[in-house]
């Protein structure tokens, strides 16, 4: 029952996650676009009032007129709208399913026994909840740093650009040496997430209030606080696409499970990051292809680090063959190999003894209400139509999680040369 009560728990927080950064994403892509949008006010009286530049917009049956002011304009409405809630809720319910999923089960979800190195592999489960807690603070002490020291008057973004690059570089290629697959990937995501959010509460609504005070007092506002703000914006709308990626890709083995899985994960950082690029410049009037094109290449370059060696085990299908007829072999040949036993049950035993204690219709193990990711291995049909994905997750490493049940390298050599 415990178990039940946790899952309903991460289905709310998911849902709550999703919903927020939805709104978070969408509001701060609509700005962006906003401000690349904003043209010369026509009219004399606007210009006099000093309008920086302006939008019409064609909207659900209505038309909008949006204006952007260079100074204080003469007067602020009381009821000023504020964007920072979407950004916080998305962070506290992000990290709130972190504790959940991750944190609560460490050893089983965090710790990397496979690591290179030795105090890496062998961390406690509190160790790595520390660790991870870590790894979180400092991506963005570092990031912020940077930001400081770099260009702290917003004259030198171009060299921070290219330091923040190296170091998304750097943050993806240690976390997949300290944590798990999975994890690496999620954590990789979440330093960025933690510095879009910090962005936000630590520099962007702070100097937002600042100018707005200053405006109220009848002076001048500091324009740094408005290009700070600007700088850290620009920031987090290039770091939006690589981070939706990398939250997603825990769904998907073959991008955590590889051996150069922190390559693979840089190349999705840079791609997003020009296919985000292509974007904001469109919006400013500038199309220039160049830019998705770059991170397609990227992308493909991804797919090829992280293509399976070798040519599978599909046989090609003959000519006039329906695929129909090829279901039907597949199954009869796989009813055969069942009836006949043989390697099979080999491989079959070993799920039995180090797999289907979570992947069972019924888990035994206390972290699993249902088969995780829908996959049950508890008959041997069942292991004949997941073969493929059992043979890559267990050769890789990355399955059974954190090796709690202690497959041998014996066991995992034989599903690795295993023939379905």
């Amino acid at each position: 029952m415990e178990a039940y009560f946790l899952d309903f728990a991460n289905l709310l927080l998911r849902w709550l996650h999703v919903i927020a950064a939805v709104a978070w994403i969408g509001e701060s892509i609509y700005f962006v676009m906003l401000d690349n949008s904003l043209r010369p006010p026509k009219a004399a009286e606007d210009q006099q009032k000093g309008v920086f530049g302006e939008m019409w917009a064609v909207h659900g049956g209505g038309f909008y007129h949006n204006q952007k002011y260079a100074s204080a304009p003469a007067k602020l409405p009381a009821d000023l709208h504020w964007s920072f809630w979407k950004a916080y809720t998305t962070w506290l319910s992000g990290f709130g399913l972190f504790v959940l999923l991750y944190m609560a089960n460490p050893g089983f979800y965090l710790v990397n026994p496979g690591s290179s190195w030795e105090w890496a592999a062998n961390l406690t489960g509190w160790q790595a909840n520390i660790v991870a807690l870590a790894f979180l603070l400092g991506g963005w002490v570092v990031y912020n740093e940077m930001c400081k020291r770099i260009s702290p008057n917003m004259e030198r973004d171009g060299l921070l650009s290219l330091g923040v690059a190296v170091l998304m570089v750097v943050v993806a290629y240690l976390s997949s040496q300290i944590f798990a697959g999975r994890a690496a990937f999620l954590l990789t995501g979440a330093v960025m997430a933690t510095a879009m959010s910090a962005n936000v509460f630590f520099w962007i609504i702070p100097g937002q209030r600042r100018m707005v005070k200053a405006m109220k007092a009848g002076e001048t506002p500091n324009p740094l606080d408005g290009k700070r703000g600007k700088q850290r914006s620009v920031h987090n709308t290039y770091f939006t696409l690589p981070v939706v990626l990398l939250m997603l890709s825990n769904h998907y083995s073959f991008t955590y499970t590889h051996e150069l899985s922190w390559v693979i994960m840089s190349l999705f950082i840079f791609a997003g990051a020009l296919i985000r690029q292509f974007f904001v410049l469109m919006h400013a009037g500038q199309t220039r292809p160049a830019y998705p094109a770059a991170g397609v290449a990227l992308i493909l370059v991804a797919v090829w680090i992280g293509a399976p060696s070798g040519a599978g085990n599909a046989a090609p299908m003959a000519a006039g063959e329906t695929n129909g007829e090829t279901d039907g072999r597949a199954v009869a040949a796989e009813e055969a190999t069942v009836a006949s036993g043989g390697p099979v049950d080999e491989i079959h035993g070993i799920m039995e003894r180090r797999c289907a204690s979570c992947h069972a219709q019924h888990p035994t193990h206390e972290a699993f209400t249902a088969p995780p990711a829908g996959v049950a291995l508890e008959t041997r049909e069942q292991l004949l139509r997941q073969a493929d994905q059992v043979k890559q997750v267990v050769a890789s490493g990355y399955m059974p999680l954190g090796n709690l049940t202690q497959m041998t390298d014996e066991e995992r050599a034989s599903i690795a040369a295993w023939t379905p």
